[in-house]
């Protein structure tokens, strides 16, 4: 692990943080793999409940890869096929992770962050935050599976508009764009995160999980099987549900233990 990604937990929230404060969280090749390597790890801890992922400082989420590392880390075909697998694994641990993630952002995020914001569940952001993807002025693409997640959020048209024009946008307009789940004032975006986060982690995470499976079944477009189908009653036969329901009929606070 480096020290480029910071790990803090609270309870069943666990936080991640960008630690690139002097270059604005701007990713490098390790800091996409450590990033990878904490998802999966994440992915199979059962007493994780949501995800806060964030970067250092109030100036920024990250404004996406470290244009320095190009000369050495992305000049050619081959380096940049390396570089992409990290990337791409990576985007696909947190787009995969059964557990919720919530990404606090301030400030600025776009390109690569704005892939990495857009992998996660949710996004909260300030009036100030800064959006978009001028990777057109670098004479780069947005490989398919970093395109996924922007495609998922704002469909294609919006897209489109988003790389073919490398505007720079406002959190108004990224909220309108569907980028963005949610805009607060700049003083508050971490206590809303938070407080997200908070009321994710108080839920049942066997639901939590369940729901997030559900939708990327969905997505999938096609008929559901009968085994599937089935998978939607399953919830009645955990300890949470009897958990909960007890708990709401006594008009007390559930605490659910993932089972």
């Amino acid at each position: 692990m480096t020290d480029e990604l910071l790990t803090r937990r609270d309870g069943g929230i666990v936080t991640l943080v960008l630690n690139r404060p002097h270059k604005l969280n701007a990713m490098t090749k390790p800091l996409w793999r450590a990033l990878g390597e904490a998802f999966r790890s994440l992915h199979e801890d059962d007493t994780v409940r949501c995800i806060v992922l964030r970067g250092a400082g109030s100036k920024a989420f990250s404004p996406g890869n470290d244009i320095a590392e190009f000369e050495t880390e992305r000049s050619n075909i081959e380096q940049a096929r390396a570089y992409g697998t990290v990337m791409h694994e990576t985007l696909a641990a947190m787009r995969d992770c059964r557990h919720p993630s919530v990404a606090l952002i301030e400030g600025i995020c776009v390109g690569g962050g704005l892939e990495i914001a857009g992998s996660c569940d949710l996004r909260i952001c300030g009036e100030s935050s800064r959006f978009g993807a001028p990777i057109n002025r670098l004479g780069l693409v947005m490989a398919y599976p970093e395109i996924d997640a922007l495609l998922r959020l704002a469909g294609r048209a919006t897209t489109l508009e988003i790389l073919l024009e490398g505007r720079i946008f406002g959190a108004a307009e990224a909220k309108e764009k569907g980028l963005v789940t949610r805009v607060v004032s700049d003083d508050r975006v971490e206590e809303e995160a938070y407080a997200a986060a908070t009321r994710i982690a108080d839920g049942a995470p066997l639901v939590a999980r369940w729901h997030k499976r559900f939708l990327d079944r969905l997505e999938q477009g096609t008929p559901l099987t009968a085994a599937e189908l089935e998978e939607g009653y399953a919830c009645f036969g955990t300890e949470d549900f009897r958990i909960g329901y007890r708990a709401f009929l006594a008009k007390e606070k559930p605490a659910f233990e993932g089972r």
